[in-house]
């Protein structure tokens, strides 16, 4: 089980986790400790625990009657159903569950303290950013601590969440996309595909850090990048007749208004 020091009592949390797919792997990974973890398919459950040199349990009240604080993986359409086993014998929860309020959730929770976070699947390598609703009050402050050890806290009002997740939570999907892209014009015109690969990663990387200092001043470094007249600008204007940025437009709201 995680023992993390958290909040100012310095008490290791006890962390168990409902459900084991991505996120979860992702969660129980960036903390780098054992984890208690239950999920539907028992070998999906098995595989993370081994992973962390945790355990497997064959119930969800199991995993909420062994830790302090369990956190909600599962689909969100299992919220009732899951709700109706902890609620009562789990000592606190938290969702990561896109779409389901903070609201609905302590409705689903009545007698058991309820936060929400939204975080990013790069919270597996401590460089996520975790979307955290200000509903969640002072009381979530040592579970806030906890998932601050995973990335970027960004603190926002419950109703740009799904807005804010756009841009967080989806948009490493959005990114490989673009990777790919990138990568495949690189292997068109004869570089090999790890040495694209090798290539645009690092740049990826070098060019967000570089971003972080500059106070995200993404359109002073593009124009440091455009010499008047050379290969960059170039680029860009054909990344421009080709509508990148109504693409990014077009993708982002493709999440918030979901046809139907």
């Amino acid at each position: 089980m995680i023992g993390l020091r958290v909040g100012r009592s310095g008490e290791p949390m006890q962390v168990g986790l409902i459900g084991a797919g991505s996120m979860a792997s992702a969660l129980a990974r960036g903390w780098g400790e054992p984890v208690v973890v239950s999920d539907p398919v028992i070998e999906r459950a098995e595989a993370l625990a081994a992973e962390t040199g945790g355990r497997a349990l064959a119930t969800n009240l199991e995993v909420a009657q062994q830790v302090d604080l369990v956190v909600l993986c599962h689909k969100p359409a299992q919220l009732q159903q899951v709700a109706a086993e902890l609620d009562g014998n789990a000592k606190a929860v938290i969702s990561i569950l896109g779409s389901v309020s903070l609201a609905e959730i302590r409705s689903a929770y009545t007698r058991t303290p309820a936060y929400r976070v939204l975080p990013n699947l790069p919270v597996e390598v401590g460089k996520g950013v975790l979307c955290w609703p200000s509903g969640n009050g002072p009381d979530g402050d040592p579970v806030r601590a906890l998932f601050g050890r995973l990335g970027h806290v960004v603190d926002l009002d419950e109703d740009l969440i799904e807005r804010a997740m756009a841009l967080s939570s989806n948009a490493p999907g959005f990114l490989a996309f673009v990777v790919e892209a990138f990568v495949d014009a690189g292997v068109e015109y004869g570089l090999d595909r790890p040495l694209a690969t090798e290539l645009v990663m690092h740049t990826l990387s070098g060019t967000a850090e570089l971003l972080q200092v500059r106070q995200g001043d993404a359109e002073r470094l593009r124009r440091e990048v455009c010499s008047p007249g050379g290969s960059t600008e170039r680029g860009v204007a054909a990344l421009e007749a080709t509508g990148l940025r109504d693409s990014f437009k077009a993708a982002v709201k493709a999440v918030l208004e979901p046809a139907g």
